[in-house]
């Protein structure tokens, strides 16, 4: 692999041999580096039963022409993956933000109504989380661009190990974040957010000089089929909770109001 270079073994006595086989076991086999653009990818690995070696009478295991063809189906293989690993690097690129790595807007919407028509079909609900750090801005112009990167960075790794597999966690944009939480009444959708309010409030960013940081946020939370029957319904009615929680002094969970209900929350002071 480091030399990029075929290796073949003719034998049990030969050497060296690969430790990923044992010598026990051997009746010469064949390895080619899968290299694509100048990357290691892998290795096909090719053995001789010990039936084929005993009837070929000592013949050299794929020899000439037959390593000839081996090589070439090694170089069209490691160009398939090469491919292949490009077109999942562009897809991942198109629907990650590249800071947080969550799902960017975008992904975000497309599978928010995918979701809605879902839960129509089957009618379930669906949760809708809006979040947007508190007194961003002043941490920004205080500790610099770099620390508030590193901020949101460590704001969407934490929101990624805490929602399920079938949650859709996304950087809606600058330092707001929307969870979609298929299946999630409303009461349930308010519990996981004062959850998350209250994992937020535990995070600590190390700043210059290696001090800490404590940050808290401010959440909205709406949920279909209570808020409307569209996509673009339910983030509005998310993000107007969230702009009353923000308005209410941030650290703080505000739902949307249904019908005569004026909303409710929960606040820390």
């Amino acid at each position: 692999m480091r030399r990029g270079r075929v290796h073949r073994i003719e034998g049990p006595n030969a050497a060296p041999t690969c430790r990923h086989l044992s010598v026990s076991e051997l009746a010469g086999y064949i390895c080619i580096p899968l290299i694509a653009q100048g990357e290691a990818l892998g290795i096909l690995h090719l053995e001789r039963q010990k039936l084929e070696s005993a009837s070929s009478g000592g013949d050299e295991f794929l020899a000439g022409s037959k390593q000839r063809l081996a090589v070439a189906v090694a170089e069209h293989v490691a160009l398939s993956l090469a491919n292949l690993k490009l077109r999942e690097t562009l897809r991942s690129q198109a629907i990650r933000d590249p800071l947080t790595g969550l799902f960017n807007r975008r992904y975000m919407e497309e599978s928010l109504e995918r979701e809605i028509r879902r839960a129509a079909r089957s009618q379930r609900p669906l949760g809708v989380i809006m979040i947007d750090l508190d007194l961003f801005k002043r941490f920004n112009d205080s500790f610099g661009h770099a620390a508030g990167d590193a901020l949101l960075r460590e704001l969407g790794s934490f929101l990624y190990s805490q929602v399920r597999g079938e949650d859709i966690a996304c950087r809606y944009g600058g330092e707001e974040f929307a969870i979609i939480l298929p299946e999630a009444h409303l009461l349930d959708t308010r519990h996981r957010a004062e959850q998350l309010r209250e994992g937020i409030k535990r995070l600590s960013i190390r700043i210059n000089l290696g001090a800490t940081h404590g940050v808290t946020a401010s959440l909205g939370v709406a949920a279909f089929p209570e808020h409307g029957p569209t996509g673009e319904m339910l983030l509005r009615a998310a993000d107007s909770a969230l702009y009353r929680a923000k308005s209410s002094g941030g650290d703080c969970v505000m739902v949307a109001p249904v019908g005569d209900d004026n909303g409710h929350g929960f606040c820390e002071r």
